[in-house]
């Protein structure tokens, strides 16, 4: 690539970064992540980085052409993201309780945490937002392939392993590979 191209893919990358910054409205952010991709933080609760979070994969800037999305929609909503963190391209976050990734995590691309249903499934009530939650908390070292879902109420536990598209609705204990969906634990590590 020459220098040319480095520079427009520069400014493109940064430009976005602004863009998505200025759209944020999450008042309650502590921590500043190295953002290598455009990051829309949103909602009353608060968002916590600690130290070395990096958001997005620096060669690979059009990869999952889009943003990263992080929403703690109450007051009492927390998203709390530990020390060396590395989150791929394209990942989402819906938080109404908690979501806690402890250090040391790798996140691939496309990936979503969800801590709630969204909407009830109940026909009268599908329109209505569903506030019914259980935190999901993941353990440190964890490693989560690209394409991931991990839904309400999951511990995955440390030094997993979680296998490319893969839908975690249960438990994951340490030391293991899981993959499918519904994910199950295919050997210990």
């Amino acid at each position: 690539m020459g220098l040319i191209s480095k520079i427009k893919q520069l400014c493109f990358v940064n430009l976005r970064i602004i863009k998505y910054k200025f759209l944020s409205d999450c008042q309650r952010v502590v921590g500043k992540p190295k953002l290598f991709y455009p990051v829309l933080l949103k909602g009353k609760g608060t968002i916590i980085f600690e130290e070395n979070v990096q958001i997005g994969v620096i060669s690979s800037p059009y990869f999952y052409l889009g943003y990263t999305f992080m929403e703690a929609k109450y007051d009492s909503s927390e998203i709390n993201i530990g020390s060396n963190v590395a989150i791929n391209n394209a990942f989402s976050i819906i938080c109404s309780s908690k979501v806690t990734i402890r250090d040391n995590v790798l996140i691939g691309g496309n990936c979503t945490i969800m801590d709630n249903d969204g909407h009830y499934l109940d026909l009268d009530k599908r329109n209505e937002s569903n506030p019914i939650s259980f935190p999901v908390y993941i353990g440190e070292n964890v490693f989560i392939g690209s394409n991931v879902s991990i839904l309400k109420g999951v511990t995955i536990g440390e030094n997993s392993v979680i296998g490319n598209g893969s839908v975690v609705s249960k438990n994951i204990p340490k030391n293991v590979i899981a993959a499918g969906n519904p994910a199950k634990v295919i050997r210990n590590l």
